[in-house]
């Protein structure tokens, strides 16, 4: 699949930044990329001990920083500008969990803490983000790609609780106002996975999916192709929504959630 910009590159490979790239679905992002030709600028807030072994290590920079930190932002683009010479494609996907919480099961000054948290880190660390972004990819005509979630859709069934569905249903928002308002600069898509087993955690540090055999049960039962999916198997529909085969889309989601829009 060729990269949208490609005009404005001259001889340089494209380049990409991805926030929370260091596990599951970010991590897999990075590793595909960086496979298909891409140099990557990896935002999180720690590296892995195996990092230089993702991507082949030389197409792969690293920078430590919180999403939640518009200078965190900041110093991932300008390890895309000033190490691999330019970006086009800002891939923000850094995401927590609050952990199936309903709205009455915290005590109020409990339930605030958790919804602040997760809504900074989904929904103001994708904000900042694009911000940081959307100078130098202007410039080259790239794309954004927001990892969203079936709880951009679903408010039951799926695990998620009101403070995850409630930042989900806004990280939708963000990328339908981000469509509008940047084009015809910079085209803005996204990817909605639904029980993707991976590394995603609470705000509280809990493994959103551990459980092993009973998790993957469940989530085969909720949905119609009774698949579970890898983080390998989403990743590529990324890079497909910054090539040019996806050049006339903007401001839509791809659902890797196995139907969950017939359900």
């Amino acid at each position: 699949m060729a990269v949208g910009g490609e005009g404005r590159r001259g001889e340089r490979g494209p380049v990409a930044v991805v926030t929370g790239g260091a596990s599951g679905i970010g991590r897999a992002v990075v590793a595909d990329l960086a496979a298909h030709g891409y140099r990557v600028a990896v935002l999180d807030r720690c590296v892995p001990e195996d990092g230089d072994g993702v991507g082949g290590g030389d197409r792969v920079g690293w920078v430590v920083g919180d999403v939640r930190d518009p200078d965190a932002h900041e110093g991932v683009v300008d390890v895309a500008l000033s190490r691999f010479g330019g970006l086009d494609l800002f891939v923000g996907n850094a995401g927590v969990h609050d952990g199936g919480v309903g709205v009455r099961d915290l005590a109020g000054g409990a339930l605030a803490e958790v919804a602040r948290h997760v809504l900074d880190v989904d929904v103001v660390g994708y904000l900042l983000g694009a911000r940081a972004a959307v100078g130098p990819l202007a410039d080259s005509g790239g794309s954004m790609v927001f990892t969203l979630s079936d709880a951009s859709y679903l408010v039951r069934g799926n695990g998620a609780g009101v403070a995850y569905a409630a930042a989900k249903h806004a990280a939708l928002g963000v990328v339908r106002h981000l469509a509008a308002d940047l084009a015809p600069s910079v085209r803005v898509n996204a990817v909605a996975p639904g029980g993707v087993v991976t590394g995603l955690r609470t705000v509280g540090g809990r493994r959103v999916f551990a459980g092993g055999d009973e998790i993957a049960a469940a989530v085969r039962a909720f949905n119609p192709l009774g698949v579970v999916l890898r983080a390998e198997q989403v990743a590529p529909l990324y890079r497909f929504l910054a090539s040019s085969g996806a050049a006339g889309m903007t401001g839509e989601v791809l659902r890797p959630d196995g139907g969950l829009a017939v359900r």
